[in-house]
């Protein structure tokens, strides 16, 4: 099994840009192109959303982390709020079991 590639993290009113991570040049979703300047903030819109602890794998994953459901990241909580966090940037483990918690638990 090959590695998920990893997408660059950039948006712009909301589109994601679709070049791989690291890319050179502008960034690019469809015909649409814009450059770091006008770029959306990495803030993911769900930061500071209302959540609950997502159910746990066998072996207690995903740790009380709980689902954001903008940018379906497994994100820590704070007094039942979504930690601030960015957009993408996870490892090809952590895909894996984000794979595999939606394969045992569904949406």
């Amino acid at each position: 099994m090959t590695a998920p590639i990893a997408f660059c993290r950039s948006r712009s009113e909301g589109r994601r840009c679709t070049r791989p991570a690291g890319h050179a040049g502008l960034h690019r979703h469809r015909t649409i192109l814009w450059s770091e300047v006008g770029a959306d903030p990495a803030r993911c819109a769900g930061s500071g959303a209302r959540a609950r602890a997502a159910d746990a794998l066998d072996d207690g994953w995903p740790h009380g982390r709980a689902l954001c459901r903008r940018c379906l990241r497994f994100i820590p909580l704070v007094e039942g709020t979504l930690v601030v966090h960015e957009t993408g940037g996870d490892s090809a483990e952590e895909h894996r079991r984000v794979a595999e918690w939606f394969n045992t638990h569904g949406w």
